[in-house]
């Protein structure tokens, strides 16, 4: 039977940040975060054994953060929702085994959960239900995916299109390091175009063709696009003027994101575009998809730029869903999957099955 009133603890370790969140009916009670990402800074990228030792290091402080921030106790969480993939394989066996305990200790129920599932459900914290049908794309630094969303955990999540190689996240980061900024590159892209001219390269925008897919990505080639141009600088002798550079790669991975995202809207009669995930904390993402979205009478929902990158918040709110959804609980065996397709909010069948009947 469904079920109100819980206390839903979220657990999120998939990567870098080992993030608590607290949510009941809905509304965010509190969260926390701790991000291991200066460690792995001056390696340029993700080392997952540094990650999963972080996450060790981490789990338990950043769950008493995130319940003295709601003014809450152990005992007054009523169940437990942890990402069970995909992500790193060491990253997500800490975060499931320290849910376990937690929900085992205290007696209470246990969600595995699709991290990308728990991206999209960040949003429901800020704006409430998610309307049906609504279009979602996600943007991180793994995944780019446009998805056709009715029922967040009772209905199969539908795929309009992915990305066919690199993400958009993953794009930024490798030219970020081609450019010689630091790591996160996308962030430090954003930045840097701030002084930049968008119109000042003339980087392709990849599947954009009358033959191509209309909702799928690649950025790969324009990542080596990239790569070209500030490589013909260096051959003269001379730098690259990087703001131009990062402003010209900054617009071509949003007017490529956008376009397909407003497309997919209209193919498929969606009022409501969701544009969630660490890449919709890009300003220029969120301007152009701003922009667009009015042209066309869309309505455009974004997380807060707290809730767009990886947080146990998003992960609590899907275990949220499935409480009030009545969903089955995890079996005690449940395990991490860290190449989970994403098909439905809940990584396993039990959950599934309860949640379509």
């Amino acid at each position: 039977m469904p079920e109100t009133g819980r206390v839903v603890l979220g657990i999120e370790s998939s990567c870098d940040e080992t993030g608590a969140g607290l949510v009941r009916d809905g509304r965010l009670l509190g969260h926390a975060v701790a991000s291991s990402m200066d460690e792995h800074a001056r390696f340029g990228g993700v080392v997952p054994e540094i990650a999963a030792r972080a996450h060790l290091h981490s789990f338990n402080p950043v769950v008493r953060q995130a319940l003295d921030e709601a003014g809450l106790r152990l005992s007054d969480i009523g169940a437990v929702a942890v990402t069970t993939g995909p992500g790193l394989s060491g990253a997500l066996h800490v975060g499931v085994a320290g849910a376990k305990t937690l929900a085992y200790s205290l007696g209470v129920p246990l969600y595995g959960v699709h991290h990308l599932a728990g991206h999209v459900a960040a949003d429901t914290l800020e704006h409430g239900p998610l309307p049906d049908p609504c279009v979602v794309l996600i943007v991180s630094g793994g995944h780019t995916s446009l998805l056709l969303v009715r029922d967040l955990v009772r209905d199969p999540i539908v795929h309009l299109g992915d990305t066919v190689d690199d993400a958009a996240g993953e794009c930024f980061d490798k030219v970020a390091r081609v450019l010689g900024l630091p790591y996160p590159g996308g962030p430090a892209i954003d930045r840097t175009a701030r002084e930049g001219d968008p119109a000042a390269v003339a980087f392709p925008r990849p599947l954009t063709g009358p033959r191509d897919d209309p909702y799928a990505f690649s950025f790969s080639g324009l990542k080596t696009a990239a790569a070209r141009w500030a490589e013909r600088y260096r051959l003269r002798g001379e730098e690259p003027p990087l703001a131009d550079g990062a402003a010209s790669l900054q617009e071509a991975v949003a007017d490529v994101l956008t376009r397909k995202a407003v497309a997919a809207c209209r193919a498929h009669g969606v009022g409501t575009l969701v544009v969630v995930g660490g890449v919709a904390a890009n300003s220029r993402v969120r301007g152009l998809a701003e922009e667009r979205c009015a042209a066309a009478g869309i309505e455009l929902r974004v997380p807060p730029m707290r809730l767009c990158t990886d947080n146990g918040a998003m992960i609590a709110a899907v275990g949220d869903l499935l409480v009030r959804a009545g969903a089955e609980p995890a079996p005690a065996d449940v395990s991490i999957d860290p190449s989970a397709p994403l098909e439905y909010a809940a990584l396993h069948p039990v959950a599934r099955q309860a949640a379509v009947a």
